[in-house]
């Protein structure tokens, strides 16, 4: 993972990575607590509350802080709205209905396909032969994900899935419209503008599941938990490191998100660990690494050639 500095590349700093694995193990939550809250609230009703908390809390700090609302930016700030807030909780609220939260952490890696395909239109990234035989393999793979898992494959979990997959297309394709943004305005600001204006494009679904929805303890801590800390808070420190990192190189937080994911929903919702989890993991994590072009030992090799005793030695 690197970012510019005066035109210039370089690693993402120890102090950065380390925020975005504990982000990921954060954000990782979610596919768990979906799960669990989803049935019990409705998945309208769950995506409004958590853009509610998450609303407050950003709120209060914007005060607290004495920061200004982008109101001139409302335009831009709806479209990152619905393209990297409402629209992914909502498709992933509503797939939890139907499937494990380890299918929907699983296929949350597409995320990363479409925000390369994003970064190749807005002319950050170029799409060769190897990126897009990545993307067909992403997709075989989440196909495995449900032929192999340990689900009974039906229509109801193709669809659910084809919801997850939109969900997480949605938000891979804001990732660098978001990091565009970040150079217009401050990270809070535009974190907490996007949760208000979700909060009201998903008030009318919140309605419509108000009389069926149960008030559990439960699931009420459960969204006000995702609210506060993994879209609140964790949003506001994801756009703070946009400032740091690439679009492809804050994406690839995704394969910690998925692994954490996975992780949550066996220790603590009991699910199975299937061969199509593997099989189709495996190769959702390769075409990942096809599309971005991540490799860890060559990233390895070249920090280790710019290291400046590395110049040194190739000086004497």
């Amino acid at each position: 993972m690197r970012h510019c500095a005066g035109g210039q590349s370089r690693p993402v700093s120890a102090r950065h990575f380390l925020q975005l694995v504990a982000l990921s193990a954060l954000w990782g939550t979610s596919f768990m607590l979906t799960r669990y809250a989803a049935p019990v609230l409705g998945p309208n009703m769950l995506a409004a509350l958590r853009m509610a908390f998450a609303a407050i809390a950003l709120a209060a700090i914007m005060r607290a802080l004495g920061q200004r609302w982008p109101l001139e930016h409302w335009r831009e700030l709806t479209l990152l709205a619905v393209l990297a807030v409402a629209g992914p909780h909502l498709l992933l609220s509503w797939a939890a209905l139907h499937m494990p939260a380890g299918y929907a952490a699983l296929l949350y890696v597409t995320s990363v396909l479409f925000g390369a395909f994003a970064s190749a239109w807005m002319k950050e990234e170029t799409l060769t032969p190897v990126k897009m035989l990545g993307c067909l393999a992403g997709f075989v793979g989440a196909a495995l994900v449900v032929q192999l898992g340990p689900v009974e494959p039906s229509l109801t979990l193709v669809v659910a899935v084809l919801t997850a997959i939109l969900g997480s297309a949605l938000s891979g394709a804001s990732t660098p419209l978001i990091k565009r943004a970040i150079t217009r305005m401050e990270p809070l600001a535009i974190t907490a503008g996007m949760h208000v204006i979700s909060f009201i494009v998903l008030l009318p679904g919140l309605l419509i599941d108000w009389p069926q929805a149960r008030f559990t303890p439960g699931a009420l801590g459960a969204v006000a938990l995702m609210g506060i800390a993994t879209s609140g808070l964790a949003w506001w420190m994801y756009a703070r490191l946009m400032r740091h990192v690439s679009p492809m190189g804050a994406l690839s937080s995704t394969f910690m998100i998925t692994g954490f994911g996975v992780l949550w929903a066996v220790l603590f919702l009991d699910e199975q660990v299937g061969i199509g989890h593997y099989v189709g993991g495996a190769l959702i994590l390769l075409a990942c690494t096809m599309v971005t072009g991540f490799h860890p030992f060559r990233d390895k090799g070249q920090r280790l050639a710019e290291h400046p005793s590395s110049r040194a030695a190739k000086k004497s």
